[in-house]
């Protein structure tokens, strides 16, 4: 009997030698955090098509009162590849009595047949602009108080409207094509001020955003393709970089960022430095343009939130 155990329990430990460890098995993968957006009233007017893309639609909520009211026109961020118009709390401007837009619009993967692809989102941004203006009297909008705000891309796009020279064509048969695209401020976080990666390397050594904006199918696959094919593409870079279009007679903006600037020095996160905040500052100051950087140890800093900058302006004495 005790040699038959013992030759069962060799056989186990034979067996067990022979038999291929079981692989732990790898942690389940969580699933990526659902975005949370705020919780806003149902818009006055939802998902109105300002453009012939799937994505070409805004909403718009209208404040209560007896007069024309300013606007925000918000834009969103996701560096033009993702994001929605859900991302703005609209009831801290509907109650000082400022209405308020926010959009979608096509995504640099759904614009591969636009040259460059960044031209898509803010042409679109643009085309809904001048839609909101042509509803002023319906939507009881004071056309001439309109600002924009976005965070990242958004912010980018916003400042591209508000430095570009008015888009409008008086002559077109087309009313909303005669509206203009001029803001009267912007406000925003985070904003890339610059696409041109000669900037942006000189900037902030470490930067890496952008190149997407001018290629078509992953093109530049990394910054360093980018830089290589700056002089090609200049003249893109010089039409979609707000601080190529800074002119005299630009509105005043405000830019919001996390984290303090440190020119030519290597940044936690280079695509919403503050780098790209003070430069502009620099920028502006020389066209006579009205710049307000805020960040953490600014000084003199008279509006500490967008939103405390936008009511404020917005609602400023004519």
């Amino acid at each position: 009997m005790k040699l038959a155990l013992s030759l069962l329990l060799l056989t186990s430990i034979a067996f067990a030698a022979d038999t291929p460890a079981k692989k732990a098995e790898a942690p389940a993968k969580k699933a990526p955090a659902k975005k949370v957006y705020p919780k806003n009233p149902p818009p006055t007017v939802a998902n109105l098509k300002y453009g012939p893309a799937e994505r070409d639609v805004l909403d718009f909520w209208q404040a209560k009162s007896d007069k024309p009211t300013p606007l925000l026109f918000y834009i969103h961020g996701g560096g033009w590849m993702g994001g929605d118009k859900a991302g703005i709390a609209v009831e801290p401007f509907l109650k000082e009595g400022i209405s308020v837009v926010s959009i979608n619009y096509r995504y640099i993967s759904q614009a591969q047949d636009v040259v460059p692809p960044v031209k898509a989102p803010l042409t679109d941004a643009a085309l809904a602009l001048q839609t909101v203006r042509s509803k002023a009297a319906e939507w009881n909008i004071d056309k001439t108080r309109i600002g924009a705000s976005g965070g990242s891309a958004g912010a980018c796009s916003s400042l591209w409207l508000a430095f570009h020279d008015d888009m409008a064509d008086p002559k077109s048969s087309d009313p909303i094509a005669r509206e203009s695209t001029r803001l009267y401020t912007a406000a925003v976080n985070g904003p890339q001020t610059t696409l041109d990666p000669k900037q942006m390397r000189e900037w902030t050594p470490n930067s890496k955003y952008g190149g997407h904006a001018f290629s078509k199918a992953g093109e530049f696959k990394n910054f360093d393709e980018f830089v290589a094919a700056r002089e090609r593409i200049l003249p893109w870079i010089n039409e979609y970089s707000p601080y190529a279009l800074v002119s005299s007679d630009d509105p005043p903006v405000y830019c919001l960022f996390g984290a303090p600037p440190a020119i030519g020095q290597e940044q936690k996160d280079p695509t919403h430095t503050a780098n790209f905040g003070v430069k502009l500052q620099e920028h502006c100051k020389e066209k006579g343009v009205s710049c307000t950087v805020v960040y953490p140890g600014a000084t003199d800093v008279k509006y500490k939130t967008i939103n405390e900058y936008l009511i404020a302006k917005l609602k400023e004495a004519k």
